[in-house]
């Protein structure tokens, strides 16, 4: 299993076919994937998804991964970063999913800006997007809690959304003055 990097809670790493069941359980929850464009999933879309995300990491060292309860082992969802059409333009698109019983305890926050550190800090990748329905308040925190602030109005796939950008100089800069606040 290759292990992408870790936050205090979680371990993160790829995604395998062995994941299957375990993704399946949460992908196929209509209250997970209430804000999906690609809707309920079952077995057979779920193993579809996971082979996408290997050749997104053989393409570009990227995809959504694994995210794994340190405590407990157990795997509770994923996020990461994979490519998306946006407006025509391929973007770099920060996604997540967590299983319900694991929601409201900040491990999307918490996966999010770990995946956002291993992505500025081991790519060449200059900008991160997310794309979130305005009536999806979690994910919105979540975006904000990351450092995510302003955003674009525009339709995707048929739904209004919100596209908001995060560039390379935006996160040193929040990371900058962050380290400047605590060694003061």
């Amino acid at each position: 299993m290759v292990q992408i990097c870790e936050t205090e809670r979680l371990l993160i790493r790829r995604l395998y076919l062995e994941d299957v069941p375990a993704l399946t359980e949460i992908l196929s929850d209509p209250e997970v994937m209430k804000h999906s464009v690609r809707g309920v999933c079952d077995e057979v879309a779920t193993r579809e998804f996971i082979e996408w995300c290997m050749a997104c990491y053989d393409s570009y060292d990227l995809g959504p991964w694994a995210l794994i309860d340190k405590e407990s082992s157990v795997f509770i969802g994923f996020c990461g970063v994979s490519p998306e059409i946006v407006a025509g333009v391929e973007e770099s698109n920060l996604g997540y999913r967590l299983a319900t019983n694991f929601w409201n305890k900040g491990l999307a926050s918490e996966a999010a800006k770990g995946i956002l550190g291993y992505v500025f800090d081991k790519t060449q990748y200059q900008s991160i997007v997310v794309i979130i329905e305005p009536e999806h308040v979690a994910s919105l925190k979540v975006a904000e809690k990351a450092g995510f602030s302003s955003f674009d109005t525009l339709e995707f796939h048929n739904r209004p959304v919100r596209l908001y950008r995060l560039t390379r100089q935006n996160w040193d800069a929040l990371h900058n003055k962050a380290m400047h606040a605590t060694s003061a």
